[in-house]
C-alpha cells in the first residue's frame, strides 16, 4: 500500500486495549449506524411477538404495551435499540438475500444478543424481561394491528393460530382500519395453511397405513 494511503496518524501497531473493548466499540458504532437508517419507529400498535416491520421496511413497529426500559442492578436499560437492530437485520436478510424467515430470525437474534452483551447486560436478564411481555401480549385481543404489517414472519413461522386471531378481529370489525391488502393477505395465508394442513394430514394417514401393513 502506498504511504499516502496509509494512516499517518495511526501506525499499524497493535491496539493496547482488550479485544472485547474493540469489538464492543465497533458493535456500538454499527448499531448507531443502523438506528440512523430507521425512517420511522411506531409504538402505538399491538404487534405480535413484540416487534415487527412494515412491508416496505420503512417502519419498525414495537408493541405499545412493552415498556421502553427495564431496571438491571439499579441501571435503566432502554430496549428499543436492540429490537430495532433485530428487525432491521431480519428484514434486510429476507428482502435482500431471500433468506427464509427462520434463518434470518436466528441471525438477527444473534446480533441482538451481541448488542445486549456488549452493553454489559446479561442476555438472560434481558430475555426474561422480554418473555414476560410476550406472554401477556399474546393472551390479549389484537385490537390495533398495523395495516401495513409484514406478515411474512408469521406465515413462515407457520403461526396459523395467530393469523386466525387476526382474521377474527377484522371479521368482528375490531380492526376497522385494516387495509384491503392486509385482509387479502390474511385470507390467502389462511387458505394456504388449510391446504398445507390437509396435505400433512393426508401424508400422515398414508404413512400410518403403510406401517399397519
Amino acid at each position: 500500500m502506498l504511504a499516502a494511503h496509509c494512516h499517518p496518524h495511526a501506525p499499524h501497531t497493535k491496539l493496547r486495549v482488550p479485544d472485547w473493548f474493540v469489538s464492543s466499540l465497533m458493535l456500538d458504532r454499527a448499531l448507531d449506524a443502523i438506528l440512523r437508517r430507521v425512517k420511522k419507529l411506531d409504538r402505538s400498535h399491538d404487534v405480535p411477538y413484540l416487534a415487527g416491520y412494515s412491508r416496505d421496511g420503512k417502519t419498525i413497529y414495537i408493541d405499545r404495551h412493552l415498556p421502553k426500559s427495564f431496571t438491571y442492578r439499579g441501571r435503566s436499560v432502554e430496549v428499543d435499540r436492540y429490537l430495532i437492530l433485530h428487525e432491521e437485520v431480519e428484514k434486510t436478510l429476507i428482502d435482500q438475500l431471500d433468506l427464509h424467515y427462520l434463518h434470518a430470525h436466528q441471525i438477527a437474534t444473534r446480533a441482538e444478543e451481541a448488542a445486549v452483551l456488549a452493553d454489559k447486560i446479561p442476555w438472560r436478564a434481558y430475555d426474561r424481561f422480554m418473555q414476560k411481555y410476550v406472554k401477556s401480549i399474546g393472551d390479549e385481543h389484537l385490537k390495533k394491528v398495523p395495516s401495513d404489517l409484514d406478515l411474512k414472519p408469521y406465515r413462515d413461522y407457520h403461526d396459523y393460530d395467530l393469523l386466525q386471531r387476526m382474521q377474527a378481529e377484522i371479521d368482528n370489525k375490531r380492526l376497522p382500519r385494516a387495509s384491503a391488502k392486509l385482509r387479502a393477505e390474511l385470507a390467502d395465508y389462511a387458505s394456504a395453511f388449510r391446504e398445507e394442513h390437509r396435505v400433512d394430514r393426508a401424508r400422515a394417514k398414508r404413512a400410518t397405513a403403510v406401517r399397519q401393513r
